[in-house]
């Protein structure tokens, strides 16, 4: 057993220390990696209301590739709608923050997919809706600035209008706060926001809220390095994939109660790494 956990380590510190060796030389020679993140979306990123620290998942996973790659973090806040183009325009090496995997960004950047994500419908506690078709010509709110919009209006097409019953009304929100809050003034009937944060908001906020149904999209969430930067985007892959084998990635999911929106391998652009 000794001899094993000491193979592990030794192939573990090998990929990292192959990962090191690919970052582009000016990142290698400033020793900081900046990280463009929107601080708004729990438990993937936010501001702990007690320090006002950032802290979530997409930064204890940060933590642990910077210290696989022996750089410091600079954390470059912006809006949702300012990360892609920061790495466009080199005001930030990479944007870490829960953001989307989706080919209409491909033409800019590369994913390193690294979570399981989704939109999923949910409800007020009361709310006399118990499955997904129920919510079939009722209002639904979501952020606009996402995808959902786009996934709810095809899950109706398919579940709602193709069985003849009349379309889900798809609500813009500011953001999935701005959707609960919609939600609880009684303005809309449900929600739909990312399967990986509901758990996070209902512990935050207990009996308020209940999901309905299944995820209405199968998605990843990965890391978004620009477009031909393919040493960074190694560097980073190798990291990732040395600590899925040492264990640290399942700690840190574990710790958000979100093992089970685990990959397996690293991803770029949602095919296997070869």
């Amino acid at each position: 057993m000794t001899r094993l956990l000491a193979l592990l380590a030794a192939a573990a510190l090998c990929v990292s220390s192959a990962s090191a060796a690919d970052l582009p030389e000016r990142i290698r020679q400033s020793g900081t990696l900046s990280i463009a993140v929107n601080t708004i979306y729990p438990p993937m990123e936010y501001k702990d209301p007690a320090t006002g620290k950032l802290v979530g998942l997409d930064v204890d996973l940060a933590d642990a590739l910077a210290a696989k790659l022996g750089v410091k973090l600079v954390w470059q806040e912006s809006a949702f709608e300012q990360l892609m183009p920061s790495i466009q325009t080199g005001r930030a090496d990479i944007v870490l923050s829960g953001i989307t995997d989706l080919p209409t960004r491909h033409e800019v950047a590369d994913f390193i997919d690294y979570l399981k994500t989704g939109g999923h419908f949910y409800v007020m506690a009361s709310s006399p809706y118990h499955a997904a078709a129920d919510l079939c010509g009722k209002k639904v709110a979501t952020s606009r600035s996402t995808a959902f919009p786009g996934f709810i209006k095809q899950w109706s097409e398919a579940n709602c209008v193709a069985k003849g019953k009349p379309a889900i009304e798809v609500v813009p929100a500011e953001s999935t706060a701005d959707a609960r809050s919609q939600m609880r003034q009684g303005r809309v009937d449900g929600a739909v926001q990312g399967y990986e944060t509901l758990p996070y908001v209902m512990a935050l906020e207990p009996n308020t809220y209940r999901p309905v149904g299944e995820p209405i999209s199968l998605l990843y969430q990965g890391i978004a390095v620009p477009k031909g930067q393919t040493g960074l985007r190694d560097a980073l892959a190798g990291a990732f994939k040395a600590i899925i084998a040492d264990g640290t990635y399942g700690k840190i999911l574990a710790k958000y109660q979100l093992s089970a929106n685990a990959v397996s391998a690293p991803m770029i652009n949602g095919a296997p790494l070869d």
